[in-house]
């Protein structure tokens, strides 16, 4: 579903219709040139000015004090952070899971998967960032152990995996496809054959799969493609193959 909010865009999913969240694209905000649009990625070159008014747009939506917005500094791991109160620095993980009110989870992407979860009975929240290197190092399943901590229960959570790159637009090399396999044989069917000795990963499709084998009853792919549209999505992919100096970075939301 997709919604709009102030000149910002997101898309919504009906799994969450009783909680504050969006997966916003790059419509709206107030970043030009190759970040042109709501550029929330700290960690990129754009002017910190825009960043942080992008940023404060959406706050704004959530209707939250400036420092409700919470963010991690995402380095490819399986970490997840336990949130119980506002913080300013930014410490190192891939997730976040809360039980505590007014605050916003946030996860910035620009291909890999934005994964939003919630226990709507123990009222319990996560976030998480699943690359293809996260997803291999159990960041999904850590981020529910995690909920399971604040006393949610597989059964009652939902999840949803936000814009993303497609398997036609994910190639990866036989080391990756290799490493997958010997771990997991039946994510097998998650690659198919590309050029030469190249794999198309259908990570959104494996990342389900996981889901499922975790318990996980709701659990669902919103679609589209970060790399197939550039008037809606940041894609760090695409930004290589045009040879830009640099992309900016979609955020990704969820609040109790």
């Amino acid at each position: 579903m997709d919604m709009d909010h102030g000149g910002l865009k997101s898309f919504n999913s009906e799994l969450f219709d009783a909680i504050p969240h969006g997966f916003f694209t790059r419509i709206g905000g107030y970043s030009k040139g190759i970040y042109k649009g709501l550029n929330c990625g700290r960690g990129s070159a754009d002017k910190a000015s825009n960043v942080e008014a992008n940023r404060q747009a959406v706050t704004n939506y959530f209707g939250r004090s400036s420092d409700s917005l919470l963010s991690v500094h995402q380095h490819h791991s399986s970490d997840v952070l336990t949130v119980k109160a506002p913080y300013n620095e930014t410490p190192k993980a891939d997730a976040m899971v809360t039980a505590q009110t007014g605050l916003i989870l946030s996860i910035l992407t620009a291909d890999c998967q934005p994964v939003l979860f919630y226990d709507g009975s123990a009222k319990v929240i996560g976030a998480a960032h699943a690359g293809s290197k996260g997803t291999k190092a159990r960041i999904l399943q850590n981020t529910i152990v995690a909920m399971e901590a604040l006393g949610a229960k597989r059964k009652n959570i939902k999840a949803v995996i936000g814009p993303c790159i497609s398997q036609n637009a994910y190639e990866i090399g036989p080391d990756f496809f290799n490493e997958i396999c010997n771990d997991d044989p039946d994510a097998k069917r998650f690659f198919v054959q590309g050029k030469e000795d190249r794999f198309q990963f259908d990570l959104p499709g494996y990342s389900l799969k996981i889901l499922k084998s975790e318990n996980i009853l709701q659990a669902k792919w919103i679609g589209h493609c970060t790399y197939a549209d550039p008037l809606k999505f940041f894609s760090y992919r695409r930004s290589v193959h045009q040879k830009d100096t640099d992309y900016g970075r979609l955020i990704s939301c969820i609040s109790l």
